[in-house]
């Protein structure tokens, strides 16, 4: 059986000055040494991670950055960075040990791109660049898990009120999420929950997991749920409040049924929907910290990438300051 991962609260770090450097390199040591890489392997990941942030605080704007344990698989590193702007119209080119776009040595990315298990970068002139790249002790780890997700406090809180976790079973993945209500640490306290009574009942039915976390949460402020099981051609999803769910293919997306309620408070029916699932198609869940309105159509190509860079953008595109965001997003196999 595969594992069930519950995603830590993420801590993003603004790519400013050039203090940052040196701060995530040894983050990403830490890491790499906490998962068992040797002292080559650590040093790889510290340089392409030092490459990465050193480019951002260079030539990015509103860049931040963040490394964690990969939320889908705890013996990977994963590190993103976002920012809003030049861009890059030839990320192809921008490979090239000694292209630069701002006239100074532009060694980072071609050196990622051989230190790295893997990458994917998302760029648009004008909108700015995500970048994702993933780290593992093991050849056989190259390729990354198929969900990823992200999460990011209102302003300045220190906590997130919003929380996901992912079991992986080989044939079925499954999804949840969780939007505490309010902020702050009795938010986070409610979402932790919800997701901690997830993984202990991973294999049941969506809506069996959502009864159980509805039961559970009653002592919490309770919140927004949603469940996603992800098979070879169909999702089978349960959800109670504000959370959104979306099946995107082909630059068009299905959105997928919640109840109203709160969870562990207000919600007397409990019902899952079925929806057919394309090759290739991409599930989405976020909490309501992003806007359902974004439009696959606005970002040319983004749909082809990898479930990091997908979550990503959108946290960049949709995400608003104002309210606790998290956004997770699994690929279809093709």
């Amino acid at each position: 059986m595969g594992e069930v991962t519950l995603a830590r609260g993420d801590v993003w770090v603004r790519a400013e000055d050039t203090s940052v450097v040196g701060a995530m390199r040894k983050a990403a040591a830490d890491l790499a040494a906490a998962a068992g890489f040797s002292r080559v392997r650590t040093e790889e990941t510290s340089i392409a991670v030092t490459e990465a942030v050193s480019n951002l605080v260079k030539h990015a704007q509103e860049g931040v950055v963040l490394i964690r344990a990969h939320p889908g698989s705890p013996a990977m590193i994963e590190f993103v960075a976002i920012d809003r702007g030049p861009g890059m119209s030839s990320f192809p080119r921008a490979l090239s040990d000694g292209y630069s776009t701002s006239g100074t040595l532009g060694i980072g990315l071609g050196a990622i791109s051989r230190m790295a298990s893997g990458y994917d970068v998302y760029s648009l002139p004008g909108r700015g660049t995500v970048l994702t790249m993933h780290f593992s002790a093991a050849e056989e780890m190259r390729v990354p898990p198929r969900a990823s997700g992200l999460s990011r406090p209102i302003g300045e809180e220190e906590v997130c009120g919003d929380s996901f976790a992912v079991a992986d079973r080989g044939t079925t993945v499954t999804l949840v999420l969780c939007d505490g209500l309010g902020h702050g640490h009795a938010a986070a306290e409610a979402s932790r929950e919800a997701v901690r009574i997830f993984a202990g009942t991973p294999d049941l039915a969506p809506t069996e997991i959502l009864e159980r976390v509805h039961h559970g949460l009653g002592h919490t402020r309770g919140g927004a749920i949603a469940i996603a099981r992800v098979g070879a051609e169909s999702v089978t999803y349960a959800g109670l409040g504000n959370v959104a769910g979306w099946i995107v293919h082909d630059d068009s997306r299905q959105g997928m049924i919640s109840l109203p309620g709160i969870v562990g408070h207000q919600g007397r029916r409990f019902r899952q929907y079925e929806y057919p699932l394309p090759p290739g198609a991409t599930v989405v869940m976020h909490s309501d910290g992003l806007t359902s309105r974004w439009n696959p159509a606005t970002m040319p190509g983004l749909f082809a990438h990898g479930a990091a860079v997908i979550s990503a953008t959108l946290l960049r595109e949709a995400g608003s300051r104002r309210d606790d965001a998290c956004v997770v997003s699994l690929k279809a196999a093709r």
